[in-house]
């Protein structure tokens, strides 16, 4: 049954906040676009994984596990990915290049979301699972008079559908033609899109009706989505640059196909993302990618964990743009870590499915405002270093509902140490900073001080920050060099 908590979310196609109703609350279904498995998720590919990734974690809880289906797709036939296998593997036939290059790419996408903290999809269905059903898709777009067959292609008729571009409200007239499109004298309209095209001896290609070829791009994700959660379902979500044309024309080929008003009743897109202020580029030089983060030392000098990028993505309302910056990733990493600290001091655990304290629940049924959410999550922690246990747990309890992992921080954060490999000594600091933690909230300063000077002679160096949001001041640590 659904919760008493009633979920607002903005809805791209009325561009308002509605309350969110589904079709039926006891299978809630949710569609999100997925990675083109061509090249490394890069940072900006990241924000609608996880943004999503919250809101599945948010459906499950007002609706129960059980009754939410969240589906997230791979597209593994692309010309992008045909020139990567190219370029990657020379010596190989096309396909086994191709098929290395998905697999590859696909391996190391699951692997950073999991570092995320991304819980998985229920179903994440393949492209090329699924050519049958685009060519029985577009076989009824021809036959209903949407879509015609010209100089080796098939492309959908614009003109056919009254409706269409009511999702980017952008006139038909006004139209330029799809990504990965080219605008054709062969065309009717130059907003038509490829519905399939045909492959050369040596591109991949599936037989059809209309000759060896392959999809385009936008029938994918009506055929998958339609085949997992039905030709109407609630939710479609993903990043803000794949409203036109990608959903405009998904929306186009699904309604026009299944003779349906609405492909999904609730359209979310995810803000764009900036790093370091400028738009990320690889001719700036600022293009990073989850595996640059996670496991290199690209940015900063050192590997970031995941909790702290997923911190970084969630601290800005999704619907907002996001400066990704080094800044930010320090910063939250700090705060995991403090967090971490009051949660191991206050001896509390988080419970496997408590429910939220109510004000922070009610800063995610408000259209995911995630930066409200984790505002709650300081004032608990501030109640928290009081001694209020009942908040403390109520941290650690909203902490694991957003998806964080804090031993993955507490991880990241002892590996950075020089004395890392001493546990002993390690666990010895830290004892020893709860003490002059403790003496400094009894303004016994002398105290404070003498394990300060007892510390510093042993070569550790304790550094003072105030945590801006709280104005309490925390400690970390290093050896001194």
């Amino acid at each position: 049954m659904p919760s008493d908590h009633r979920l607002k979310l903005t809805n791209t196609l009325t561009r308002t906040k509605e309350d969110f109703v589904p079709e039926d609350a006891s299978n809630v279904r949710m569609y999100v676009c997925g990675p083109t498995v061509y090249d490394y998720a890069h940072i900006g590919n990241a924000r609608p994984v996880v943004v999503f990734d919250v809101l599945n974690r948010l459906l499950r809880h007002l609706y129960g596990a059980d009754h939410v289906t969240y589906v997230r797709n791979i597209t593994d036939v692309d010309d992008k990915i045909n020139a990567r296998a190219l370029r990657d593997y020379p010596a190989l036939a096309l396909n086994e290049a191709i098929a290395r290059v998905t697999q590859k790419t696909a391996d190391q996408f699951h692997a950073d979301v999991k570092a995320l903290g991304c819980m998985e999809p229920d179903f994440e269905p393949r492209a090329t699972q699924h050519i049958a059903g685009m060519i029985e898709m577009i076989n009824t777009l021809i036959s209903r008079g949407h879509a015609y067959q010209v100089a080796g292609e098939v492309l959908f008729d614009t003109a056919s559908m009254p409706a269409y571009g009511e999702l980017s409200r952008r006139n038909l007239e006004d139209q330029m033609a799809g990504a990965r499109v080219a605008v054709d004298a062969h065309k009717k309209s130059p907003g038509d899109f490829v519905l399939w095209k045909l492959s050369s001896g040596d591109e991949p290609g599936w037989d059809s009706p209309w000759g060896r070829g392959r999809p385009g791009w936008h029938i994918e994700c009506s055929v998958m989505s339609a085949h997992h959660l039905g030709p109407v379902f609630d939710i479609h979500g993903g990043g803000l640059d794949l409203i036109f044309p990608h959903h405009e024309n998904e929306i186009a080929q699904s309604c026009c196909a299944h003779g349906t008003k609405l492909m999904a009743h609730y359209w979310l897109h995810n803000g764009f993302l900036q790093v370091e202020g400028e738009k990320m580029s690889k001719s700036l030089g600022n293009f990073i990618t989850l595996h640059d983060l996670l496991e290199t030392e690209k940015v900063g000098g050192r590997k970031w964990p995941g909790m702290a990028i997923r911190l970084v993505l969630l601290m800005t309302q999704y619907r907002q743009p996001l400066d990704f910056t080094e800044k930010a990733l320090e910063e939250a990493e700090g705060l995991l870590e403090k967090w971490d600290d009051l949660l191991a001091r206050a001896g509390v655990t988080a419970t496997a499915g408590a429910e939220p304290a109510t004000e922070f629940l009610e800063a995610m049924v408000d259209d995911l405002n995630t930066p409200r959410a984790l505002a709650v999550l300081h004032g608990l922690a501030r109640e928290a270093r009081g001694g209020d246990t009942a908040s403390a747990q109520a941290l650690a309890d909203a902490l694991v509902f957003l998806g964080f992992d804090l031993a993955d921080v507490r991880r990241a954060v002892d590996a950075g140490r020089p004395a890392a490999a001493d546990p002993a000594l390690a666990a010895r600091v830290d004892a020893l900073i709860a003490e002059r933690n403790a003496a400094r909230e009894a303004k016994d300063w002398g105290e404070a001080d003498r394990i300060r000077d007892l510390l510093a002679a042993e070569g550790v160096v304790l550094k003072d920050t105030k945590d801006k949001a709280t104005g309490l001041v925390e400690t970390s640590w290093e050896m001194a060099q």
